[in-house]
């Protein structure tokens, strides 16, 4: 289920792209798919016997590796951001766009955990 707060996307950030498709690959049994793209290849991964990807993967040599970075689904992008501050929070990255993805924006909660807030322009496809 989809829909205004439920968690949209998961991404993993790995510098070791191979080795984290065979674990999980080995594991929970995640199926890929590869979406080129400038910045080198992303893997986009379904759950065994879905073609509904639920996330993706990307060779990330900047920064921190190997770490997993959780989307979640926001209606009402700018009227969330507007509550940031006032909540604890600040925000990361002002809204932008990905064609055929959605309007994001990084946030940092009250704690210092930051994740992602995505209105996205329709659900996840292959």
């Amino acid at each position: 289920m989809q829909g205004n707060g439920y968690v949209y996307w998961n991404e993993l950030m790995t510098g070791d792209i191979e080795a984290s498709k065979a674990f999980y690959e080995k594991t929970v049994g995640w199926t890929f798919s590869s979406m080129p793209m400038s910045e080198g290849t992303y893997w986009v991964f379904s759950p065994p016997g879905s073609e509904q990807p639920a996330g993706g993967m990307m060779q990330f040599d900047q920064g921190p590796t190997n770490t997993w970075f959780t989307y979640v689904q926001i209606d009402d992008l700018d009227g969330a951001l507007a509550k940031v501050a006032a909540a604890g929070g600040t925000i990361q990255r002002q809204p932008f766009e990905i064609e055929g993805v959605g309007r994001i924006a990084i946030v940092t909660d009250a704690t210092g955990a930051t994740l992602g807030w995505i209105t996205p322009v329709s659900p996840p496809t292959t």
